[in-house]
């Protein structure tokens, strides 16, 4: 519990992170949008994780999802995970986007409301920051290009641990 104190002063003094209160992170089970590969979080247990909530029709997700591409670069990918979860009801407008914001993560589907129910979230994007034992540290609301630095010295901050 300490060390979970400690982590969270650490963001809290270096972004605007809002508190989370260390819960375990919801579960879920969706779908790779380009292919029928399954995804669990839980699968990724022992990864720090940087959860994306995003749809085409967002506009700040023009810029974030490019510059979470470039931060999964600056990590091995068995340390830490961007996992993106599209929202759009229509594949084929996620899959556009893509097209013209490649990027090489995982990229789920989620079209029941059920995800974002569990992780309340109340804009796009949102996107929340899960530590190796699956519980949330902290989450973003919007997009910000000052977050990328911090997500990286709080992934860094996670990985010494």
């Amino acid at each position: 519990m300490r060390m979970q104190h400690l982590i969270f002063i650490l963001l809290l003094l270096i972004s605007s992170i809002s508190r989370a209160d260390f819960v375990a992170a919801p579960d879920f089970h969706l779908k790779e949008l380009a292919n029928d590969t399954m995804h669990r979080l839980s699968d990724y247990r022992g990864t720090v994780i940087y959860l994306d909530f995003w749809a085409s029709w967002c506009g700040p997700c023009r810029q974030s999802l490019p510059a979470l591409d470039r931060l999964q670069k600056e990590f091995s990918p068995d340390d830490f995970q961007v996992i993106a979860i599209n929202l759009d009801e229509d594949s084929a407008e996620a899959l556009g986007f893509l097209a013209d914001y490649p990027v090489d993560y995982t990229v789920l589907t989620e079209k029941t409301g059920k995800t974002q129910r569990a992780y309340h979230l109340v804009g796009l994007p949102s996107s929340f920051l899960i530590d190796q034992r699956g519980e949330v540290i902290g989450s973003f609301q919007g997009f910000k290009p000052d977050h990328i630095p911090k997500v990286k010295r709080a992934v860094n901050y996670l990985l010494e641990e």
